[in-house]
């Protein structure tokens, strides 16, 4: 493990620089110490990367952006979770292999991205051989994602605002938009176009850039995906999501504390389609459940 890069923590944008090997906690709450709430086949992701079989997924504790709607709040806030070494980390890796998982899915990894890159480094010269999903957040420091270069297959970033207003309310950081954009231009430039599988239609390389539709959020949505299509064009996939679940903690945030309607969401794949995005995946049916929360209770961990 690269102990510099925790000694003054600035894998994130949050630029801490806290010493997290002698237990100082930045934004993200977390120390050097890794630690999982769930690792297991996992089906709710987009169709190219859990197939069939699941996507091998790894939840991490701790966040380092702390979005006030967090539907995942028990582990972002480290209320769940299990402390585990990074020889660990590479054996779930294997196992999830093991249990036919299409890929491996890091889940919220940026505060842990020194230790994953031991952990994958261990798990190659083990054997494993399917890719690797880094889902992330994506308010990292260009630095960090440099730092995975020829080990993840697949970036699966979110791109949550363009709005400073809004990251600033939601999110707590008025430059949202400006670290996560160079950040993905990083991840594109590693990996390149997409690749999926013909004959079993799973994703083995390239960029599906994730964007969650928010209440009273439709026009911030649109110009998100305007800069995604006008910068990228087919070059990445673009998935929007209408999952969207109003959670207790958003009661204080009265606009947002509704489910999207399907007109907003509607209104912004029909964006979309005349935008001339054509690599891209939306949800159908009722999603904005507390159903598509998984428990983490430790399991495979």
């Amino acid at each position: 493990m690269r102990k510099k890069h925790l000694e003054s923590c600035q894998l994130c944008a949050r630029n801490c620089k806290v010493n997290r090997v002698i237990g100082e906690l930045g934004v993200c709450g977390q120390t050097s110490e890794i630690v999982v709430a769930r690792a297991a086949l996992h089906m709710w992701e987009e169709p190219c990367i859990s197939g069939d079989a699941g996507s091998g997924t790894v939840f991490f504790s701790g966040c380092n952006i702390g979005c006030v709607f967090c539907q995942n709040q028990n582990i972002a806030t480290g209320l769940a979770g299990k402390k585990i070494a990074i020889e660990r980390l590479a054996d779930i890796f294997s196992e999830l292999e093991e249990k036919g998982a299409n890929n491996i899915n890091l889940v919220t990894p940026t505060h842990y991205v020194p230790q994953i890159v031991d952990a994958i480094n261990q798990a190659k010269k083990k054997g494993i051989k399917i890719p690797f999903v880094y889902n992330t957040g994506c308010y990292e420091n260009v630095e960090t994602i440099k730092m995975l270069d020829g080990l993840i297959d697949i970036y699966l970033p979110d791109m949550k605002y363009k709005s400073e207003a809004m990251s600033q309310r939601y999110s707590h950081t008025r430059d949202y938009f400006q670290v996560a954009t160079k950040a993905l231009r990083e991840m594109i430039s590693q990996v390149g176009m997409p690749i999926i599988e013909e004959e079993s239609g799973i994703m083995q390389r390239g960029v599906i850039v994730r964007h969650l539709l928010l209440p009273e959020g439709l026009e911030d949505s649109k110009n998100v995906v305007r800069y995604l299509y006008d910068t990228y064009h087919d070059s990445i996939y673009i998935s929007l999501m209408n999952q969207y679940t109003p959670l207790p903690q958003v009661k204080e945030y009265p606009e947002i504390n509704r489910k999207v309607t399907e007109k907003e969401y509607d209104e912004l794949v029909d964006f979309a389609i005349e935008l001339g995005v054509e690599n891209g995946f939306i949800q159908e049916g009722e999603t904005a459940t507390e159903s598509f929360i998984p428990e983490f209770n430790l399991e495979g961990v």
